[in-house]
């Protein structure tokens, strides 16, 4: 494969898409407040919030390792995806309306309210780290894939510095409401660069029996560990090195839980619905958006597998680290994450080549613009404030931008660590993601669901969540202790979750209780479901989030068993 160059045509719409969006950002910008800033006016409709919410997930890190995991029949990765469904029912009917109702900024802040503020600095602290190195690294080293071919004299840390430049350029200047508006777009792009994707992989293949048939003949030769009929396969055995069954029972939904309830950068665009019906009208809808995945982001990635597993990368001096040496991958196998990448530059015609990498753009500048607005809100809103409680709305949203141009240059840094790590994108998300999510899913889980859990047991968890996730890296870095270094990563999260909420059952137990007005207005219990219930009575279908979640469950239950 040799390195390529884009027509005329394709960068005119790589150009213009960029200018254009940096424009539509700044101009749908608001700063006059905090609350306008961090927030966008908490004035947002349904189909914002739902696209919002899908185009913040769905960045380019997302795209490069949904390929990257099919191509190496992973296709399990799918269950990511359609557990995310799954979660956001559960999170609209359950978690959303105490957020909102209590005008809370951030996650954090939530649950200071429920128990106290050792707590909300915690969580804060660690949601800092995870956007900057988990998902603002991951789109900027994800996009540098995508441009290092067509530019590979380019150095990496040069295009990356662009790539954050880019998306920082209306993120810092406009806020959430630059972000949110900007996200709409680039959903409907990414969407149409995806199908469009899948159409010409498709066609170049034969269809779906020509895919199925090119993996079967693989198989046949040798060159292919699994027939075609198991490469769809959803989970594997207790021992499965990527989906075990109880991995995918326990460890997927608490991750999935983590991201789409918990994690600041998603919650933020549903704390700026302006309601709490088109909060929950938006969830579903970016739920319900989700299914389509396996069919024009994973299926692409399988396909090539029949198409270019011997074709030869090594004139992109591509590099990766090997047995402590960087070696320059020879075939496509060698570099999983660059199955993306050769997908569209070999099969797309020039106009929807520059469609497609504008979509990935539009992917990387979505998720990267949530994740800084997001962090840049815990800490204007988290820390400063409580540290100044004297500033005014501008000197926060002046707090805000700096914070932005700090945190992205930081996570432009960490993408060189990213390949030491894993050699999969998806993988490492998800791995880190395993470190910090148990604790907190088992503090918001049991403060939501049990009146007796108070600040110091959950503190206590939290700390305890802590303490095993250092050990447990330590452990694998150094091979101490070799059960813990051969533990999966989606056992040990729900493991360490467990060990969790028995803490913060045990310490709450044996501490004062939290007081009356906390459970009260904190927790959940039979009256509120009673209230909603008549409430819903004379709602049109359309319009009742139940019967909409009903449908979403069972829709999700179809597609998953077309596969299972």
């Amino acid at each position: 494969m040799e390195n390529l160059s884009l027509g005329v045509i394709d960068i005119v719409i790589l150009v213009v898409y960029l200018v254009g969006i940096i424009w539509y950002g700044i101009r749908k910008g608001r700063r006059e407040t905090s609350e306008d800033y961090f927030l966008a006016g908490r004035n947002m409709t349904w189909p914002i919030v739902g696209l919002s919410l899908l185009a913040a997930n769905l960045g380019s890190n997302t795209l490069i390792g949904l390929s990257a995991d099919a191509f190496q029949t992973n296709t399990a990765v799918y269950n990511y995806e359609w557990m995310a469904a799954v979660v956001l029912v559960f999170f609209a009917v359950f978690f959303m309306p105490f957020y909102l109702k209590s005008k809370v900024y951030t996650m954090p802040e939530f649950l200071e309210r429920r128990y106290d503020a050792r707590s909300r600095y915690y969580f804060s602290a660690i949601t800092i780290v995870g956007n900057v190195i988990i998902d603002t690294a991951t789109g900027l080293y994800a996009s540098n894939l995508i441009l290092r071919i067509v530019f590979p004299d380019i150095p990496s840390g040069v295009m990356i510095a662009l790539l954050a430049f880019a998306a920082a350029a209306y993120t810092i200047p406009g806020g959430l409401s630059s972000v949110v508006h900007t996200e709409v777009v680039q959903a409907v792009l990414l969407f149409a660069g995806s199908i469009l994707l899948t159409y010409f992989t498709m066609s170049s293949v034969g269809g779906w029996d020509g895919m199925m048939a090119g993996l079967d003949a693989m198989h046949n030769q040798g060159t292919l560990a699994k027939p075609a009929d198991e490469v769809f396969d959803m989970a594997g055995p207790i021992d499965d090195d990527y989906m075990p069954w109880t991995g995918l029972l326990f460890g997927v939904p608490l991750l999935g839980f983590y991201f789409w309830a918990n994690n600041q950068f998603m919650v933020q665009r549903v704390l700026s619905a302006k309601d709490l019906n088109h909060g929950r009208w938006g969830a579903l809808a970016a739920g319900l958006m989700k299914i389509p995945i396996i069919f024009i982001m994973i299926v692409p990635g399988v396909i090539a597998i029949v198409l270019f597993s011997d074709l030869d990368i090594s004139s992109l001096n591509f590099m990766i680290e090997q047995e402590g040496a960087m070696v320059v991958c020879s075939q496509l196998s060698d570099c999983p994450n660059m199955t993306y990448p050769v997908l569209i530059y070999n099969l797309l015609p020039t106009g929807i080549l520059g469609l497609v990498i504008a979509s990935l753009l539009a992917a990387m500048s979505s998720s990267i613009s949530a994740t800084m607005n997001s962090a840049s809100t815990l800490i204007t809103m988290d820390f400063v404030q409580k540290i100044k409680p004297e500033m005014t709305s501008k000197q926060l949203v002046r707090v805000g931008q700096i914070a932005t141009f700090v945190l992205v240059m930081l996570a432009a840094f960490w993408t060189q660590y990213i390949d030491k790590i894993s050699s999969s994108v998806w993988e490492y998300l998800q791995m880190v993601l395993s470190f910090i999510a148990p604790p907190v899913v088992a503090v918001f889980i049991l403060g939501l669901f049990w009146k007796r859990a108070n600040a110091n047991g959950a503190f206590a968890a939290l700390m305890t969540g802590l303490g095993l996730s250092i050990f447990v890296i330590i452990s694998k870095v150094n091979g101490l202790i070799p059960w813990v270094n051969d533990l999966h990563f989606l056992h040990m999260g729900p493991m360490i979750m467990v060990t969790c909420m028995l803490v913060q059952a045990a310490v709450s137990l044996a501490t004062v209780a939290p007081s009356e007005e906390v459970v009260n207005t904190l927790t959940y219990n039979k009256r509120i479901f009673a209230e909603e219930t008549a409430e819903l009575s004379g709602v049109v279908w359309y319009k009742n989030y139940r019967i909409l979640s009903v449908f979403l469950l069972i829709t999700t239950a179809v597609v998953v068993a077309m596969f299972w």
